[in-house]
């Protein structure tokens, strides 16, 4: 049976608002600061009193601090509840962790309704999270090794998409796109396929510009935020016991390993239990150089059937219509290979590196029918492993906001799996709290959001969603079914 490419519909989201706050500050800034002195990292492992000891906060005054703990403990993450009581400031400041398209779009959403915010993003080369694009110099090569490219079905995001388009920051791409079955069988995507979109230098440059005409948004990276503490009434946050200042609100725009740690001695367990729910594939992602061009070849990207180690391989140098030589390929294996030689992705051991390596070049050989030992050897070749790759349930919610502990989260995964999802799901996030910040104190729990929520299993392909892209034999199955 034919995989569908098809996305949830988010057509239950409320159209977005672009109100200013009543209250501002003469004296704010209207400078974006750029800072790239944090460190990038990793928390050292030193543990929190409080997820030791789950009655250690209860030891604390916690009047004094402008907030109130809940006595019964979550059982799930021995940690209490956190409920701020102190009035939210004149001039409130949302803290964003996670530089990936749902946080920028997140603060520019609230950067729309007057509210100011800080990114703080791990990227030591630039922001992106899946818009992911490596640059390899002294060469000049050119690897998307994350998001390939993106499609758009919901009015609007196709309404942002049609900003990026007037600005260059995408353009549309042309090349030959299908799906490739073993032995070298290509069946392109017909022209009644909606249009699929790239960013105009790589993935990566879209994330890079969405911030530059911006205002009210501050982005400091490289920092891996480590630490929230809720004290005198807000979010402190800290990188490795650095502080990184204190904020009315914060919003989690990352997943996995790191965001569950983050999250585990935060205080905020609604929040954290639905985080802890995600599950994520694992990925292999092989960037690989070619001096010459691949044999049999006729296509710029094809989605792989059939071939365990290989779910997509797509040519970075047609994509961005580089001539020049050598030709740069994307290989994605399959998320069940992926799960079959899953390891610390910080620290991966060599063997399981040249295994992984020599099955997906063999997987190459099967998929365009090649014979075995005659694909040409790469001059280049680079893998990572994506760890927590993409989300495999969703609650099929926008967003998910705590109006106690003044938090949120916004993501892909809260929708589907694709650009779209985590556009819509920021500025759902966005506008949302910038309503709460206006008209939330007097009944905060009006505003909670997604914290009960049930996941269900998400399709899509091994790399994502693609609104309104059909698999091709789905497509033929259609037609034929429509004739009868």
């Amino acid at each position: 049976m034919a995989t569908s490419l098809m996305s949830l519909s988010s057509s239950f989201l409320q159209p977005l608002k672009l109100k200013t706050l009543a209250k501002r500050n003469t004296h704010l800034s209207t400078t974006r600061k750029i800072i790239t002195t944090c460190d990038s990292q990793k928390n050292t492992g030193k543990s929190n009193p409080s997820s030791r000891n789950p009655n250690f906060q209860k030891r604390r005054n916690s009047s004094k601090y402008g907030t109130s703990r809940r006595s019964i403990l979550k059982k799930s993450f021995l940690q209490e509840q956190v409920t701020f009581t102190a009035r939210i400031s004149d001039d409130p400041h949302v803290a964003i962790i996670g530089g990936g398209m749902a946080g920028l779009v997140c603060a520019l959403n609230l950067e729309a309704r007057g509210v100011q915010s800080t990114v703080f993003d791990t990227g030591i080369h630039g922001l992106g999270g899946r818009l992911g694009t490596r640059i390899i110099e002294p060469q000049g090569l050119i690897f998307d090794h994350a998001a390939q490219f993106f499609t758009a079905d919901d009015a609007r995001f196709i309404k942002l998409v049609d900003g990026w388009l007037e600005k260059g920051l995408v353009r549309e791409w042309k090349g030959a796109v299908g799906e490739l079955e073993i032995g070298g069988s290509f069946s392109q995507f017909p022209s009644s396929s909606p249009p699929r979109y790239i960013a105009a230098n790589g993935m990566r440059s879209l994330a890079d510009s969405l911030l530059l005409e911006s205002q009210m948004v501050n982005l400091v990276r490289p920092c891996w935020i480590s630490k929230l503490e809720p004290l005198n009434g807000m979010w402190h946050l800290s990188e490795n016991g650095t502080p990184r200042g204190q904020f009315d609100v914060i919003v989690i725009a990352h997943n996995g390993k790191c965001a569950n740690r983050l999250l585990s001695a935060s205080g905020l367990p609604l929040v954290a239990k639905q985080m802890k729910k995600l599950d994520l594939s694992s990925i292999w992602a092989l960037l690989a150089a070619f001096d010459d061009p691949l044999p049999t070849v006729n296509f710029e990207g094809a989605f792989v059937k059939g071939v365990e180690s290989l779910s997509w391989m797509g040519n970075n140098s047609a994509k961005l219509g580089n001539d020049r030589t050598p030709h740069c390929w994307t290989f994605f294996s399959t998320a069940a290979y992926g799960k079959q030689n899953k390891v610390p992705q910080e620290n991966i051991p060599t063997v399981t590196a040249e295994k992984v390596k020599a099955g997906m070049l063999q997987g190459v050989e099967i998929a365009l029918g090649l014979p075995e030992g005659s694909l040409p050897k790469p001059v280049y070749t680079r893998l990572q492993l994506w760890g927590a790759a993409l989300p495999k349930n969703t609650p099929a919610v926008p967003c998910i906001f705590d109006p106690q502990g003044r938090a949120g989260i916004c993501g892909d995964w809260l929708l589907g799996s694709n650009l779209e999802s985590a556009a819509l799901s920021g500025a759902a996030l966005g506008n949302h709290i910038a309503e709460f910040l206006q008209n939330g104190e007097a009944n905060p729990e009006e505003f909670a959001i997604g914290l009960h929520d049930r996941l269900s299993p998400l399709d899509g392909h091994d790399i994502g969603q693609f609104p309104g892209l059909t698999s091709v034999g789905e497509k033929e199955e259609a037609n034929a079914y429509q004739l009868l």
